[in-house]
């Protein structure tokens, strides 16, 4: 049976179901793979407000440190050694952890040229790799999602994972990335009706006029949105570890990736935010605080992955917009400063200290130097992680950190 334009979307309309994505239908809409897709995930932490790397991996036995900050920085019998004279904060056990079992590198002095010190401008930077005098239409993995993205996949390319609004690095031109609070809410409202189900599927499947674009493109979402919901329902049941997980709105976030992963969801970006960082005042109770949190969600995420078998073809990515300044203000906290540590976790890694720290003797207008380019990182991450070529992800030619084990996609 032949159906036209008309008649389908009055049947779609006359349904009481509605098709619900938190506002989104996860379609991959780009032409044709340029690049084979990778088996690979990423999983990115972003760090809201400027996490406080120096008071993260510690320069314990620099006395500058402690001149520099007489109350917010961490006692010496509370800094975790890791090596070359620094430490983890004590709060970071599961990331000592990680570290002692060749799961945890820490690439340090990570920053760019001219840094912003605005949390908007220095996140869409990070985010997009451009400055703000350049136009900005879409994100380094938006653009990442385009150059591997192919017609017909059912399954979300991407997931953004929580309440806040869609990051910038997901935005692309041609990638619709779903962003949602939780397995629950990502459902086809009405698809538990058989019935329903079997209307949709009749309708997807009907034979359509030769060059009609929007009966296509209706024919297409639809179906798209059915199979990515019921693969994500399905998720919902997936089997239980012995990993016992911490409280909090992280570890939930990653405790839904790691259903989907072991659910065998074809998606290869996931992305959740960890907020909080701003420490301008009574910095380190709280910063304490952010960090187990971080610390102890990444590790049983990475556990439970590897009593399921699957930690090898996931990395965790975890980054802040800008570190703070070296010397602590008036208030027991930290004002916004420039470089600082990012930390990829999982299987396949070059475990351990990576790059120079930055000298507290060597400032640049109070602030510490970067020693690596974040888009070196993200370079590394194309490159050697999914093994496709960066220049145009990254809107230039960067060199990548040696951080991966292996160039094999």
């Amino acid at each position: 049976m032949h159906s036209n334009r008309r008649e389908f979307l009055r049947t779609i309309g006359a349904g009481t179901a509605v098709l619900t994505f938190g506002g989104q239908i996860p379609l991959a809409l780009g032409a044709s793979a340029v690049h084979t897709r990778s088996s690979r995930i990423l999983v990115v932490v972003e760090l809201q407000g400027g996490n406080d790397g120096l008071n993260t991996l510690i320069p314990a036995t620099d006395d500058l440190y402690k001149r520099l900050r007489p109350t917010v920085a961490v006692r010496p019998q509370d800094v975790l050694d890791v090596a070359q004279g620094l430490g983890f904060h004590g709060a970071l056990r599961g990331f000592a952890d990680l570290l002692e079992s060749g799961r945890l590198s820490v690439i340090q002095g990570v920053g760019y040229p001219n840094p912003n010190r605005s949390h908007f401008e220095a996140m869409d930077i990070w985010h997009t790799c451009q400055r703000k005098e350049e136009t900005r239409t879409d994100g380094w993995l938006g653009r990442w999602l385009e150059e591997t993205g192919g017609a017909g996949e059912t399954d979300p390319r991407a997931l953004h994972i929580g309440s806040d609004k869609l990051p910038f690095a997901l935005m692309s031109r041609t990638v619709r990335v779903p962003s949602v609070r939780s397995l629950e809410q990502f459902r086809l409202q009405g698809s538990e009706d058989p019935g329903f189900r079997d209307a949709i599927e009749t309708l997807t499947g009907t034979d359509r006029p030769a060059q009609d674009d929007l009966l296509s493109f209706v024919q297409s979402s639809t179906s798209s949105a059915l199979a990515a919901s019921e693969r994500l329902t399905a998720a919902t049941s997936a089997k239980a570890s012995s990993v016992v997980w911490p409280a909090s709105p992280l570890a939930g976030q990653l405790q839904t990736i790691s259903r989907l992963i072991r659910s065998d969801l074809s998606t290869s970006v996931y992305y959740v935010t960890h907020g909080g960082f701003d420490t301008h005042a009574q910095q380190p109770n709280a910063h304490q605080g952010l960090l187990r949190q971080l610390a102890d969600s990444v590790k049983a995420f990475l556990d439970e992955l590897q009593e399921a078998g699957q930690q090898d073809r996931v990395a965790v990515l975890c980054f802040s917009e800008f570190g703070r300044r070296v010397e602590q203000n008036a208030s027991d906290g930290t004002d916004h400063g420039t470089a600082g540590p990012v930390f990829l976790a999982g299987g396949g890694l070059q475990p351990g200290l990576i790059g120079t720290a930055p000298r507290l003797d060597d400032l640049q207008d109070g602030d510490l130097k970067h020693s690596v380019d974040f888009r070196e990182v993200y370079s590394a991450v194309a490159e050697h992680w999914f093994s496709v070529p960066s220049e145009r992800i990254l809107k230039g030619v960067w060199k990548p950190v040696n951080v991966f084990q292996t160039n094999s996609g």
